[in-house]
């Protein structure tokens, strides 16, 4: 899972990974350098390609457009651009060395209606300054814990802006900036072949414990983030709820996850709520590691870096979130519809994860392909335990200038095989979308003695 020379490199090395309690040694001081010179405060490459079609990053969207309000829709930066091509099944091949497996497959699952419109590539993503400073100190100090369950000795920033192997840039995944406390209304629709669906729509919220100011890492407390939801709709299932206190080491303390169900008004615990459980509202189409692309504990998997490649991934994905978009529009028969879908070529960081001898999961690799500007997922694919390709998630990323950081305006995932789709963060029917301007509550709010308080229909 690691490379051998850099545990063993001096004797030194080994001793205060020991010390450490087992945890890996960060980067030299030299190597950090690099993200003040070659490398932007996030670790990717400052620099365009030598092909002049990625763009050199020069600091991202920074500030919102003018009069723009919290939990506002976003407009697009750049509803003037056009495709400068489209790629379908017909050109396929012409294109095949920038896309995925997962890709491909869609390709010809879908010959005659699945497209990539290609733009222009902007490099928007961005963070705040704040984040680059902790991202900088982090690079020093964080270490992995030996097995990867964990790290320590990082707060508030990328953990591992210069990676040395896969299981610290899934890291760098797993507690990229998405704001300090969120409250977004949003919808859940699992789509049928013919394109059918029922949406499920929750009020969600989450309080990133690993980013709250003026905080440490011995603050943490092995808590990475609080997550709470209530659903408001069908009327069947309103009043219900869940609970989530995600852990940072989850062999030492699993997560915490608790159900409210309104009808019995009654608070029970979800002890099984990881790994490939199935998510009841996604008709079985996403497992509880699923969740944004890829969370949880990466324990049962053996994690390569696999290097990077200029790969078209969704990104600057305003338009599928836009207001003026309804879902009946959006959520066609086995994709969503291209018309509102935009790509560009990025590079990503390839994370290979390989399912260990004697651990079970319903996917027995999974591929990622984190783009780095903002180490959030893009795509991933799956592979199911004859090791044919499965499922393929798509990210469709965009900055949340209100904060600003890179995020994903929706989270889609394909199964090749039931030939359906489920859509999550669905808000263009909504008034407002995901708000990162309300005050932060105290911890007591997301305990599981208010659930029942405030699971009323």
């Amino acid at each position: 899972m690691f490379d051998a020379s850099r545990l063993i490199k001096t004797t030194l090395a080994v001793v205060l990974s020991l010390a450490a309690g087992n945890a890996l040694a960060a980067i030299t001081p030299q190597e950090a350098q690099q993200l003040k010179s070659t490398l932007t405060p996030l670790g990717a490459e400052r620099a365009g390609n030598s092909a002049g079609t990625i763009p050199a990053w020069d600091g991202g969207i920074t500030q919102p457009p003018a009069g723009y309000k919290p939990g506002q829709h976003h407009p697009d930066p750049y509803a003037s651009d056009k495709p400068l091509f489209t790629i379908t099944k017909a050109n396929l091949e012409q294109y095949k060395a920038h896309l995925s497996a997962g890709q491909i497959a869609l390709f010809n699952s879908y010959p005659d209606t699945f497209q990539m419109p290609v733009y222009t590539s902007r490099r928007s993503g961005s963070a705040p300054q704040w984040l680059y400073e902790n991202t900088f100190k982090n690079a020093t100090s964080a270490k992995l814990l030996d097995g990867g369950s964990g790290f320590t000795d990082a707060y508030g920033g990328v953990p591992f802006p210069v990676p040395k192997d896969g299981v610290e840039a899934l890291w760098n995944h797993i507690t990229r900036y998405r704001g300090i406390y969120v409250v977004r209304r949003a919808s859940e629709a699992p789509v049928q072949r013919n394109g059918s669906f029922a949406l499920v729509t929750s009020q969600q919220e989450g309080l990133f414990n690993y980013y709250r100011p003026g905080g440490q890492f011995a603050d943490l407390k092995n808590i990475l983030f609080y997550y709470l939801a209530f659903v408001k709709s069908p009327a069947r299932l309103a009043g219900g709820a869940a609970l989530i206190h995600e852990t940072l080491d989850q062999l030492k303390d699993p997560r915490q996850a608790w159900i409210y169900d309104a009808g019995q008004r009654r608070v029970r615990r979800a002890p099984n709520l990881a790994y490939d459980t199935p998510i009841a509202s996604s008709d079985g189409l996403r497992t509880a590691d699923d969740t944004d692309l890829f969370n949880g504990s990466p324990d049962r998997y053996d994690w390569k870096l696999k290097g990077k490649q200029e790969i078209y991934i969704p990104y600057n994905s305003y338009k599928v979130g836009s207001p003026q978009v309804k879902y009946a529009d959006l959520l066609t028969p086995g994709h969503l519809n291209p018309q509102y879908t935009r790509y560009e070529l990025h590079r990503v960081w390839v994370v290979e994860g390989t399912l260990k001898p004697g651990s079970r999961h319903i996917y027995s690799k999974r591929v990622l392909f984190l783009d780095e500007d903002s180490w959030g997922a893009a795509l991933v694919d799956q592979y199911d335990g004859r090791g044919e390709l499965w499922r393929v998630s798509m990210g469709y990323l965009k900055n949340f200038y209100d904060l600003p950081t890179t995020w994903s305006a929706l989270d889609v995932f394909h199964d090749l095989q039931a030939r359906r789709y489920y859509v999550q963060n669905l808000d263009n029917e909504e008034p407002q979308t995901v708000d990162f301007s309300q005050p932060v509550p105290e911890d007591a709010y997301f305990m599981p003695s208010a659930l029942r308080q405030r699971g009323t229909r």
